[in-house]
């Protein structure tokens, strides 16, 4: 089968490798469509995402979607429609029971964080474990499904901020993950959802997807203790800072967007004067489900992916996919003549 590999920075190859047999519990899928992360983003460009360096050769992608191959156990049907769970959990710690996520000793798709690297999901096919399989609703594509992991992580990040029923929420950033940030928000019942770019094109996009009010960056004003939740999507410094000012008074500031592993000037000042709640973001537990149902019930949200690049010209993909004036959501489709079939 054909598989695409990081080897370092800017380095992607297409390689042919032997077809994986699954074993007990596992299940082979015929992979359709990969969204490209921010993370895959960072280990093309830069051979690294923070911490995590690719010492050999990775396959990126864990935002996927495709179709059953192969089950042993014969539970899952061939060519039924799924998605994946890319996260296999490690084992539990006290304090932590309810957060498998950041259990120790688990392994996440498409990582340079675990030695050998977890490959993900820009091949033909890819072994998974069954319990990582989700089954897509029928009135769900294929192509829209590869939204579920990205939309999982936001979904995440609104239940870190709590009951955001009737609540006035800010997204800042206006990426995929802040996107869908703006889905899920208004998806758990938030009264109103405004959304910061330093970009037209991305605005335009979050008013797509259902954002109440969009505000540009160094044109309009970010309104100050105006919002009860924060929900910053960029990792930007000056977007952290202003997101604290954003707050109001005992507001709760949820921090999405990745941050790299070193110091960064940042205005705690507003944090510490408004006993402001801040909370990290990592990952997802078992939001990817609620993320199914919302896909399925909200067409409008495929919006978010704007091109589907053939795996052929995948570094033509990962070009566009960081120009955020250019694109939304970039999906890579794998070496299929029809995959959205």
């Amino acid at each position: 089968m054909k598989a695409l590999y990081i080897d370092g920075k800017l380095d992607l190859v297409e390689r042919e490798v032997p077809l994986p047999e699954p074993g007990e519990g596992e299940v082979r899928i015929r992979v359709h469509f990969v969204g490209i992360c921010g993370s895959d983003l960072h280990y093309y460009f830069e051979g690294a995402n923070g911490a995590f360096v690719v010492k050999e050769p990775l396959t990126p992608g864990h935002e996927l979607s495709g179709r059953v191959d192969l089950d042993p156990s014969g539970t899952w049907a061939p060519g039924t429609p799924v998605t994946v769970h890319p996260a296999r959990f490690g084992q539990s710690e006290a304090g932590i029971e309810d957060a498998p996520n950041l259990w120790p000793g688990g392994s996440y798709l498409g990582s340079a964080s675990t030695t050998p690297h977890t490959q993900g999901g820009m091949s033909e096919c890819l072994i998974v474990d069954a319990g990582m399989v989700r089954a897509l609703p029928e009135e769900l594509s294929l192509e829209a499904a590869a939204l579920a992991e990205p939309l999982a992580v936001s979904l995440h990040g609104v239940t870190r901020a709590g009951d955001v029923t009737g609540k006035r929420v800010l997204v800042s950033g206006a990426g995929p993950i802040g996107l869908l940030a703006v889905a899920a928000a208004k998806s758990r019942g938030a009264a109103e959802v405004t959304i910061t770019d330093l970009l037209p094109e991305p605005l335009a996009r979050g008013r797509a997807v259902g954002a109440d009010r969009t505000i540009q960056i160094g044109v309009e004003e970010i309104p100050e203790n105006a919002f009860d939740v924060v929900l910053e999507c960029s990792g930007a410094a000056p977007a952290i800072s202003q997101a604290f000012r954003s707050a109001r008074r005992r507001g709760i500031v949820v921090q999405i967007g990745m941050v790299p592993d070193e110091g960064r000037p940042i205005n705690l000042a507003p944090a510490i004067s408004k006993e402001i709640s801040i909370h990290g973001v990592f990952r997802f537990v078992d939001e990817i489900d609620e993320a199914i149902r919302i896909l399925a019930a909200e067409p409008a949200v495929a919006s978010v992916v704007t091109q589907v690049i053939p795996a052929t010209s995948a570094a033509e993909a990962f070009e566009l996919a960081r120009d955020s004036s250019a694109s939304g959501k970039v999906l890579v489709s794998t070496w299929l003549d029809d995959p959205a079939a």
